[in-house]
């Protein structure tokens, strides 16, 4: 994954069609300064803080780097930061936003496999294979060198729970034949304008699709950069809506340090307030069977009330979906 980095994950698009929309000089700004306050946690601020570059290459859909800084892995797609993860402790160092993936147990307390779609460095494959050992996790990446990595650098291994299919995510749930009890999104595409989601995996016609391999209780998680107070249209408010034309329920989890924005659409028509998450959180904590740290204060972030500007967006379809222009216009 990734946080307001712009996480880069590129599942390429299926269908060929693009849409252009110019960037506004504001996105530039706010592009500039997030890379340069990113670039300064990983690179340094001098050569006490010199990075070293353990791993380079360019593949079909990314330049790839791995930097160590600090006793700090970073994995950089493009540019961008796609994955930290403490070198002393894999399961420490990651995004915060990432936690948020961990919710779902929250609605389906019963979950026995997760579909993960895009793979990064993969901390939240690593978190569920360390929490949750019994869980079949199944991960649908686009770039077979970036699972070669995350398997090569950042601790991802194999296992009869732990499969990595080299494969478009919308593709792989089409000719999928089972259900799951969570799918997990956290997908980016860049292109010539800039990173944006792959409007394939953003569109009602995919959520339908995703809603029909989830099983009854099941939940979709999407990562999603944006803010709950927009004056006007943008992804996340678009997505969100598109989300609500498929799923009864939808909220937010909005990262406390990054603009990023974890959406859980449920399959369940019960309305959730964070009294009732509390009160499902208490006998998953009490039997262990959640034992991340930090999961209750998790809750504090849960948001029910809809993005201020959703009434103003529309929904994504597979013939309308502007989605670059959508994130260009969120800042």
């Amino acid at each position: 994954m990734t946080n307001s980095r712009l996480h880069i994950v590129n599942p390429r698009s299926s269908i060929n069609r693009e849409w252009w929309f110019p960037v506004c000089w504001t996105f530039q700004a706010a592009l500039r300064f997030g890379f340069l306050v990113l670039a300064s946690a990983v690179f340094g601020n001098g050569p006490a803080d010199s990075p070293k570059i353990v791993f380079e290459v360019t593949s079909a859909y990314h330049h790839i780097r791995v930097i160590d800084r600090g006793g700090l892995r970073t994995l950089s797609f493009d540019g961008s930061m796609e994955t930290q993860m403490l070198l002393e402790n894999p399961l420490k160092g990651h995004f915060q936003y990432t936690e948020y993936f961990h919710t779902p147990w929250l609605w389906n307390p019963q979950l026995t496999n997760v579909l993960m779609i895009g793979l990064g460095g993969g901390s939240t494959q690593r978190a569920y294979e360390h929490y949750y050992p019994e869980v079949a996790i199944d991960t649908a990446e686009i770039d077979p060198m970036v699972a070669k990595i995350a398997r090569d650098y950042f601790h991802l291994h194999d296992s009869p729970t732990q499969r990595v299919h080299i494969a478009d995510g919308r593709i792989f749930l089409r000719r999928s034949q089972g259900s799951y009890g969570a799918i997990i999104l956290d997908a980016y595409v860049q292109h010539r304008y800039g990173s944006s989601i792959p409007y394939q995996l953003a569109t009602k016609e995919f959520f339908e699709l995703a809603s029909n391999h989830l099983e009854t209780n099941g939940v979709l998680a999407y990562n999603v950069i944006g803010t709950l107070h927009s004056g006007g249209t943008d992804l996340l408010g678009s997505l969100y809506k598109t989300l609500k034309a498929v799923f009864p329920e939808v909220y937010l989890f909005p990262a406390r340090d990054t603009q990023n924005v974890v959406l859980i659409a449920t399959k369940s028509p019960e309305k959730a307030d964070l009294n009732l998450l509390q009160q499902r959180a208490i006998p998953l904590l009490r039997s262990r069977r959640i034992t991340l740290p930090g999961f209750w204060n998790l809750l504090s972030a849960f948001r029910s009330f809809p993005p201020q500007n959703s009434s103003q967006c529309s929904v994504l379809t597979d013939d309308y979906a502007p989605v670059d222009g959508l994130l260009q216009t969120g800042y």
